[in-house]
């Protein structure tokens, strides 16, 4: 047999050989049990920030349903931690963060809205009252109101006397200011003489003569502050001011009362009225509605000496 041929049979040996180690694992590899394969991992639900703030209560002490109060916030103009505003034990220490909301009784509305402003200076040196209770929060220029110097007030008459639960004042938040003296009070009569009742007052020296206050200057921001009014009655809503510490004027951007109408209380009989003559003699109305009716007393016989 010549080389030739010896060669060309070496050729095809090898290539029988290189074959069967190729086919040889595959085969192998198919016969195997297969390896499991582990499930992707399912979707975790989205945790809740640590800074998300919480809801309040959704019942309240007498059982009433308590729900979110639809309270509007404006734009922010400014960012940051306040600047040349010294801490004290009088100022509330300022936090960037949203605040949780705010529960209220369910049928709670905004009262004040286009409500009429009277105030202890009718002049302002800017703007116009009327400002304080259009739903403009926006604290950009012409959207304020600027009174003067010193001690002053706004005071809103809600119309009919209300069960109030929550207020919100924004006095300027184009900057980060204080404003000294922040007290507000709920009454019955334009003149603050009946059932007068104080829901806020951080005045801690009584330098404007309204009582110690207990509560904490704070930094004015977009957020406006907000008051808990726990629920107290009446028609006239008054805030009082002393400068900032900006300058010594006053200033508000917007003010919201949020409640309910109060229960109207019968009304009284008119001063004088005669009652009215009917089938069972004269009759009246007292205080409380109900009828009074002429009491039957039997009268002996007169004798005559």
């Amino acid at each position: 047999m010549s080389t030739r041929r010896y060669l060309a049979m070496g050729f095809v040996l090898a290539g029988l050989v290189g074959l069967a180690v190729v086919v040889t694992p595959v085969l192998w590899a198919a016969d195997a049990p297969a390896t499991p394969v582990a499930d992707a991992p399912k979707d975790k639900p989205a945790e809740a920030s640590k800074d998300a703030p919480a809801a309040g209560p959704t019942t309240g002490p007498n059982g009433e349903k308590l729900v979110p109060a639809d309270i509007k916030l404006p734009k922010a103009l400014f960012e940051g931690t306040p600047k040349n505003i010294k801490p004290a034990s009088t100022l509330e220490k300022y936090v960037d963060k949203n605040r949780p909301p705010f529960m209220v009784p369910e049928g709670t509305t905004l009262l004040s809205k286009g409500k009429k402003v009277t105030s202890s200076d009718m002049e302002p040196i800017i703007g116009d009252l009327k400002l304080i209770t259009d739903g403009d929060k926006d604290g950009e220029d012409s959207h304020f109101v600027e009174l003067g110097f010193g001690k002053q007030w706004v005071q809103i008459d809600l119309g009919e006397p209300a069960a109030l639960y929550a207020l919100v004042v924004w006095h300027y938040h184009g900057e980060m200011r204080v404003y000294h003296d922040t007290v507000i009070q709920v009454a019955d009569d334009p003149d603050f003489i009946e059932n007068v009742k104080t829901v806020y007052n951080n005045d801690y020296d009584n330098s404007s003569g309204l009582g110690v206050g207990k509560d904490l200057e704070y930094c004015e921001d977009y957020r406006g502050r907000l008051i808990d009014a726990k629920g107290v009655t009446g028609r006239y809503v008054r805030l009082y001011s002393k400068g900032n510490t900006s300058n010594d004027q006053n200033h508000y951007v917007e003010v919201e009362v949020y409640g309910k109408p109060a229960k109207a209380a019968p009304a009284a009989p008119a001063k004088g009225a005669k009652g009215a003559e009917g089938a069972e003699g004269t009759t009246c109305t007292t205080t409380n509605s109900e009828k009074m009716v002429a009491l039957e007393i039997g009268l002996p016989h007169a004798v005559m000496n």
